[in-house]
C-alpha cells in the first residue's frame, strides 16, 4: 500500500487518495461483516480483518469505520468494534470515546473507565461467530 509518506505526504497513518478510492469494495465488506455483530457482542479491528481474508488489514478496517457518519451511522454498528486489548480507541470527532462507551453500555455491554480509557472485557464481550 502507498502510504502519504511514501509518496511525499506527512502523515504515515492517514490512507491516500488511491487506497481510499481501491479500498471501497473492502469497505462495504467490513460493513457488511459489522452489521452482523449481535448487540451485546464486540469485535476487534484485526478479527474483522481476518474474517475478510485480510489479517494484517486491522487499520483499514480502522479506516472504514472512521468513514460512518451521519446517517450510515445509524445503519452500521461501528461502535461495537474496538482494539485488541478490549479498549476504545476510536479517533473521530464525529463519535467520540464517551459515545462509543455509551452506546455499548445501553446495548448490555459493561465499559469500565481506567485513567480516561475505556475498556470491555473481551472475555466476557468478544463476537464468536460460528462458522
Amino acid at each position: 500500500m502507498l502510504w502519504e509518506h511514501e509518496i511525499g505526504g506527512s502523515n504515515p497513518l492517514t490512507p491516500t487518495k488511491l487506497q481510499k478510492n481501491m479500498s471501497v469494495n473492502f469497505y462495504q465488506r467490513v460493513y457488511q461483516k459489522v452489521r452482523k455483530i449481535p448487540k451485546g457482542k464486540v469485535a476487534t479491528y484485526g478479527q474483522i480483518a481476518a474474517s475478510l481474508g485480510s489479517p494484517k488489514a486491522a487499520r483499514m478496517v480502522g479506516w472504514a469505520l472512521h468513514e460512518v457518519v451521519g446517517a450510515k451511522a445509524n445503519q452500521i454498528p461501528w461502535q461495537r468494534v474496538i482494539n485488541r486489548e478490549g479498549r476504545i480507541s476510536i479517533v473521530n470527532l464525529a463519535h467520540p470515546t464517551e459515545e462509543q462507551a455509551f452506546l455499548l453500555k445501553s446495548e448490555g455491554v459493561e465499559v469500565k473507565k481506567v485513567k480516561n480509557n475505556y475498556f470491555v472485557d473481551l472475555n466476557n464481550y468478544l463476537w464468536r461467530p460460528k462458522r
